[in-house]
């Protein structure tokens, strides 16, 4: 059963004494504190908590702006984030160590240069980052089950993880432990899903009158009928990414409406979140 908890920053022996602190009581209402994990069978629930413990064993959590990172906030992080690897190898998530929480949206530095060469810096407010080969930051006001209200930003930043392991960040995850899985396939469904679901977006967009911004509450909603968060349509990366959190956390809308990639992340992720849930979703959003 700890065959493939040894790894990169965590012994056998570590993992082992993590996985016999958490407690039962403690894990269960961490595990009940998260809807979309309903329906999790004993055999699910049992390498759920492996893989969390294998995280919080390999991973170091660091607080920022003085904010104290206690038991409860690791094990949920750790909960969420082992989820996209509960059928999967661990070695996964190997090659980076840190993750890093603030109270809040924090801001991140950015350097665009636009078509006329201008070189533009500027601070964007984010709730989560994935560096390649360093560290996960996360809000965690939105991380956070008690106070989140859309998607899943821990899931959407250890997608991040996933496809970044596979080198070039193009929304497309390893995909060597999936004989049934081959790269054209999956460049092919992407690709189409992807372009599906810009053309959707464009047609929301057109369709919200002029009277409305399209930046305001007023907006949702027409954008409520996306089966993805828009943010999806930045580039083939973030789709992967947001289609994740979608996947586990609110299946239904993205099966209906892009069935091929549904199935497709269902194979990669060796889990169906829709039929777990009952085919019954909740809407987090």
């Amino acid at each position: 059963m700890f065959r493939w908890l040894a790894g990169r920053g965590a012994s056998r022996r570590n993992v082992e004494r993590t996985l016999a602190r958490i407690e039962d009581a403690q894990w269960r209402r961490s595990v009940q504190a998260h809807p979309f994990l309903d329906g999790l069978s004993p055999r699910e629930d049992e390498a759920l908590r492996l893989r969390a413990a294998w995280i919080l064993a390999s991973k170091s959590f660091h607080g920022a702006h003085d904010f104290r990172v206690d038991d409860d906030i690791m094990l949920s992080i750790a909960i969420q984030a082992a989820l996209p690897i509960l059928e999967l190898d661990p070695v996964l998530y190997e090659g980076w160590t840190d993750i890093v929480l603030y109270p809040g949206g924090f801001l991140i530095p950015r350097v665009e240069i636009d078509e006329s060469g201008v070189v533009h810096e500027y601070l964007q407010e984010s709730s989560g980052e994935a560096w390649d080969g360093g560290p996960v930051i996360l809000s965690w006001e939105d991380a956070d089950p008690d106070t989140s209200r859309y998607g899943n930003v821990v899931i959407h930043e250890f997608a991040h993880k996933l496809d970044q392991h596979a080198g070039e960040v193009d929304g497309m995850p390893s995909l060597h432990a999936h004989a049934d899985l081959r790269p054209r396939r999956w460049r092919q469904v992407l690709e189409a899903s992807y372009e599906a679901f810009c053309e959707a977006l464009t047609e929301v967009e057109d369709a919200i009158p002029h009277d409305v911004d399209p930046e305001s509450e007023a907006a949702s909603p027409w954008y409520d009928t996306l089966p993805l968060d828009p943010y999806a349509a930045t580039d083939p990366a973030e789709f992967f990414a947001v289609s994740s959190e979608a996947f586990f956390v609110d299946p239904a809308p993205l099966a209906d409406a892009l069935p091929d990639w549904y199935g497709l992340l269902a194979r990669y992720y060796r889990q169906d979140p829709l039929l777990r849930l009952g085919g019954d979703a909740r809407r987090i959003a």
